[in-house]
């Protein structure tokens, strides 16, 4: 066992009725959403507590909410780089820019976060399976934790994801149910079958505890900042979840002091087809307005009718942020620019950060003197097949140095250009 635990009860974010932590995932009184409540007087950590921990999202361990240490499933997520990007900072005229670069996690995506606590506890709940409603990566992150832990996998997707992420998901050996609709007609299903079977859906009869991997990804922060918060976090959303998890954590650290102070601005962002929480934001509205046929090409992100949106919305306001989209043109660009200037390769949904950060410049309304972390949550490889339809295609030449010359004297091939690519044509020996 976990030398303490240090969980409270189930506290619901409506009416803060609490409950004791059970596999219970909805109020009982008004069926509001449930979080995880930890006991923090009864946690004593400091900077030195973490010397020797592993390089993990374990290494925080007193506040995730898992009992017994023999059911952690672990493939080894979280603790991933914060990038400084000089380069891409000097090119967007900004003092201070990190990239928390969540594409290395085992899966390739922040979503293995979340998956590994939630499917531990579903270890440690006794559940028969395990499963998901997804856009993709939380399909992938999910089957490789079971995997790992032995368990058969079942994960609800809509039909219109790409390829390799269901190609990732079915390797595992999960079972793809594709539903001919939105995430949303996908997500109801997987609900339905939650009360039917014996089943850990994480995302939705384990959500109270899935929520609670995310938030490591502000607790790294923290830590790879010489323990304080960031100026800016600009942060995808697609339910809200991760923005949500991630204010909680900066806060959980300022209450235990492991931070000195909280004075980040947490920023919102998502695509233009599909962004119900920045226009409310935007509306000034509590609440938001569904979008029933989300139109982007980041599919992550394509959730019209986002769980965590009205708390996302109260998280921004309450660090006094900000929330903007980006055009499915401008988020393609990102993809590029922070490939070519830092090395790093995401997905539509981690890059609409980047976006979003080169809008708010434009605007003012992120000061180019302050320091920016941006999140980028997942790898270009999930997408692979519609990031293709934005880059050049190779050039294809005869394996001959005169051939080459040729070329080289015809256009910027001369180590100067970035855009351009060489295939020469024969045999390989």
């Amino acid at each position: 066992m976990l030398e303490t635990s240090h969980v409270k009860s189930l506290k619901c974010r409506e009416c803060d009725r609490e409950f004791a932590p059970t596999r219970l995932y909805a109020c009982e009184e008004c069926f509001g959403p449930l979080e995880v409540l930890y006991d923090l007087e009864s946690i004593n950590l400091d900077e030195n507590s973490f010397r020797k921990r592993p390089n993990s999202l374990w290494r925080y361990h007193e506040l995730l909410p898992i009992e017994d240490k023999t059911k952690m499933v672990d493939l080894g997520a979280g603790f991933t780089s914060l990038h400084e990007c000089k380069r891409l900072a000097e090119t967007l005229g900004l003092k201070k820019l990190y990239v928390k670069n969540d594409t290395t996690n085992p899966t390739g995506s922040f979503k293995d976060r979340p998956a590994t606590v939630a499917v531990s506890k579903a270890i440690e709940f006794g559940f028969q399976a395990v499963g998901c409603a997804s856009t993709g990566n939380l399909a992938a992150a999910t089957a490789a934790h079971a995997a790992k832990a032995g368990k058969p996998c079942y994960v609800f997707i809509p039909s219109s994801i790409e390829i390799d992420k269901i190609l990732q998901a079915a390797t595992y050996g999960a079972r793809i149910i594709a539903v001919k609709g939105t995430y949303d007609e996908a997500n109801r299903l997987a609900a339905q079958v939650a009360d039917e079977y014996n089943w850990a859906l994480v995302n939705i009869n384990l959500r109270p505890y899935y929520a609670e991997g995310s938030k490591t990804l502000g607790f790294e922060t923290c830590e790879q900042l010489d323990w304080r918060a960031p100026g800016n976090i600009i942060i995808p959303m697609g339910s809200g979840a991760l923005l949500c998890a991630i204010w909680r954590g900066l806060r959980q650290f300022r209450d235990l002091n492991l931070i000195d102070e909280l004075k980040t601005r947490v920023i919102g962002a998502q695509p233009q087809g599909c962004s119900p929480i920045v226009d409310a934001f935007k509306s000034n509205l509590d609440d938001f307005s569904p979008v029933e046929r989300p139109d982007t090409v980041a599919k992550s992100l394509a959730i019209g009718d986002p769980g965590d949106g009205i708390y996302a919305l109260k998280a921004i306001r309450e660090s006094r942020g900000t929330a903007e989209y980006a055009t499915d043109d401008e988020i393609m660009d990102a993809i590029k620019l922070l490939a070519k200037t830092e090395g790093i390769f995401a997905e539509p949904a981690g890059a609409v950060t980047i976006a979003v950060l080169k809008r708010l410049l434009e605007s003012g309304d992120v000061p180019r003197d302050e320091e920016v972390v941006c999140c980028v949550t997942g790898s270009g490889f999930k997408s692979s097949e519609t990031i293709l339809k934005s880059v050049e295609r190779p050039v294809e030449i005869e394996p001959s140095i005169e051939e080459l010359k040729k070329l080289v004297k015809g256009g910027d091939y001369s180590g100067k250009g970035e855009n351009n690519s060489l295939r020469c044509t024969g045999k390989e020996h």
